[in-house]
C-alpha cells in the first residue's frame, strides 16, 4: 500500500511538472518557424523583421530601420492558447496580399494605415491579432510576411554601437528619461501608468501599448524624431498642442486595436531640429500622458 502510494505521489508530481511546462511558450518552435530568434520580455516574446530592404527617405532624411522600418511580432499565453500581436510595414502593393493570407489563417486584422507623411517610397503599416497553437501562429505569419519583399533570412549580427554620439546625450538630456541606442536609432519605450487589457487579457506594454519615441541623426547638429503616443481619448488634444507648440508635425491618428479597454489613439508624428527643441517637445508632449 506504501509502495503504491508513492507511486501515485511521484506520477502527480510528474503530471503536475508536465503540465507546468505545457504553460509555457515553445520559443524554439516558434524561431523555426520564422526563421530568427527573439527576446523575451515578462510573459511576452516579441520577434522583429526590419525592412532593411527599403530606402526610404521623409524630406530629404534617409530613414534608419530602427526608426520607423521595424515590423515585428509578439507572442504571449501559454503554447496550445497563444497569442499574436503586431504591425507590419508594407509597401503599398503588398497590403492585400498580406491581409489575405493572414485572413485566411484566422487572424484578424485590426488596422491598415500611414505612419508618415510624405515618405518615398510610400508605406502602410497593418496591425494584426491572432490566436492558437504558437508554432502554427508563427508559421502563419512567417507565410503572410514571404509575400511580400520583408528580408525573412536568419539576420546577420550587428557590430555593436561604439561609444554614443554626443547628440544621444543632449536628446536624453532633454527627454529626461534614459532610451536605448541601436543601430544609429536612440529609443524610449514609456510605459502608461493604468492597465491595459484586450477580451480579458492583460496587453503589455511589450505588445504595443508603450509610448514608443525614436530618434536618429537628420543632419549636422539635428536630429529626427518619429513614433506613436498611446493615449486615451482626453489626452489626445493636449499631446497635439504640445507637439505642435515645438515644432513637431502630427502625421496620423488612429486606432491599432478593435477590443482594448480602455479605448485608446495612437498618434503617430515627425520632427526634425535640434536635440534640445526636438527632446523638449517631447518631454512635454510626455507630461500630458499618464505614464509611469
Amino acid at each position: 500500500m506504501r509502495l503504491l502510494k508513492r507511486c501515485l505521489v511521484a506520477f502527480s508530481i510528474l503530471a503536475l511538472s508536465i503540465g507546468a511546462l505545457g504553460q509555457e511558450l515553445n520559443t524554439a518552435a516558434i524561431d523555426q518557424a520564422l526563421g530568427r530568434s527573439g527576446q523575451k520580455s515578462g510573459e511576452v516574446y516579441k520577434l522583429s523583421f526590419p525592412r532593411t530592404d527599403l530606402h526610404v527617405v521623409v524630406n530629404g532624411v534617409v530613414i534608419k530601420p530602427g526608426l520607423a522600418l521595424g515590423s515585428w511580432a509578439a507572442f504571449s499565453g501559454t503554447d496550445e492558447k497563444a497569442m499574436v500581436m503586431g504591425d507590419l510595414v508594407l509597401l503599398q502593393g503588398e497590403v492585400n496580399p498580406v491581409m489575405k493570407k493572414l485572413r485566411d489563417a484566422g487572424f484578424e486584422i485590426t488596422a491598415v494605415h500611414n505612419h508618415l507623411l510624405d515618405e518615398d517610397p510610400r508605406l502602410m503599416y497593418m496591425h494584426y491579432m491572432g490566436e492558437g497553437n504558437s508554432k502554427q501562429l508563427a508559421t502563419s505569419v512567417h507565410d503572410a510576411l514571404a509575400v511580400s519583399k520583408t528580408p525573412l533570412g536568419k539576420p546577420a549580427n550587428a557590430p555593436p554601437d561604439s561609444e554614443n554620439p554626443a547628440w544621444v546625450k543632449a536628446v536624453q538630456d532633454a527627454v529626461g528619461r534614459q532610451g536605448g541606442f541601436k543601430g544609429g536609432v536612440l529609443s524610449f519605450a514609456v510605459p502608461r501608468s493604468n492597465a491595459i487589457t484586450s477580451t480579458g487579457m492583460t496587453i503589455t506594454p511589450a505588445q504595443g501599448v508603450a509610448e514608443s519615441i525614436n530618434f536618429q541623426e537628420a543632419d549636422v547638429g539635428k536630429v529626427a524624431t518619429t513614433g506613436d503616443f498611446v493615449l486615451t481619448a482626453n489626452e489626445v488634444n493636449p499631446v497635439i498642442s504640445a507637439l505642435q507648440d515645438h515644432d513637431i508635425a502630427v502625421t496620423a491618428l488612429h486606432s491599432h486595436m478593435l477590443k482594448e479597454e480602455p479605448r485608446l489613439f495612437f498618434m503617430h508624428f515627425w520632427g526634425v531640429g535640434s536635440a534640445d527643441g526636438v527632446g523638449g517637445g517631447i518631454r512635454a508632449a510626455l507630461a500630458k500622458v499618464s505614464t509611469k
